[in-house]
């Protein structure tokens, strides 16, 4: 009988192309808000199967997030939103690689995909450098964005880099430097204070890669 051997590099990179691909998990199960947390009184509620925050009425008074109990790292996740608004600042945010400020407690420090007049589908630094660190050109989302209307955003976190599409066109492509920075945290709705807004969130899939 002959036997082969087969070296140990052709065995590791046999195993790592026969790995299964991660499958997409959906985070929001359409009834109740199993694995977030947040105001879930008043702020936050589940109506037909989507996730609403803020109001049309009422005057939010500062921001509220609505976030995972889960921490992910390099993942490609996928969000349809609709941001309504009658008065005030009228925008939101999707958070991720974020955690839950101690002071004040209803904020979040992270990396933001931001939504609102002025901030589509660009990068923002929430509660940490407070800047936007890269934006798409107004001409780009004049042409993608359907206001008023069910839009959707999908973010690809691989490292250190960072991908926003709104509606299946990417708008920044982004690159940490900065190596304090956690590539890490939870994911979170955003609602932002000082206007009559709302905003309604569903169909939210994450593939962890």
């Amino acid at each position: 009988m002959i036997r082969y051997f087969l070296p140990f590099s052709f065995l590791l990179l046999s195993a790592f192309v026969l790995a299964p691909e991660a499958k997409q998990k959906n985070l929001f199960n359409g009834k109740n808000f199993d694995g977030w947390e947040g105001d879930t009184v008043k702020t936050w509620r589940v109506e037909n199967g989507t996730i609403i925050g803020g109001s049309l009425t009422e005057t939010v008074e500062h921001n509220f997030f609505l976030c995972t109990k889960k921490t992910y790292a390099n993942f490609d996740l996928k969000v349809k939103f609709k941001l309504t608004g009658t008065e005030g600042f009228i925008n939101t945010g999707v958070q991720f690689r974020s955690k839950r400020a101690e002071k004040p407690d209803y904020e979040m420090v992270g990396y933001q995909a931001d939504l609102g007049d002025g901030y589509w589908a660009s990068l923002y630094d929430e509660s940490r450098r407070n800047k936007t660190l890269i934006a798409p050109d107004s001409m780009l989302i004049k042409k993608i964005l359907r206001p008023g209307d069910w839009n959707e955003y999908e973010v690809k976190c691989e490292n250190r880099r960072i991908r926003i599409l709104l509606n299946g066109t990417q708008t920044v492509d982004y690159t940490e430097t900065d190596q304090s920075i956690p590539q890490s945290g939870l994911i979170g709705l955003q609602i932002h204070g000082g206007g009559k807004a709302q905003v309604a969130y569903k169909d939210l899939f994450i593939q962890e890669l």
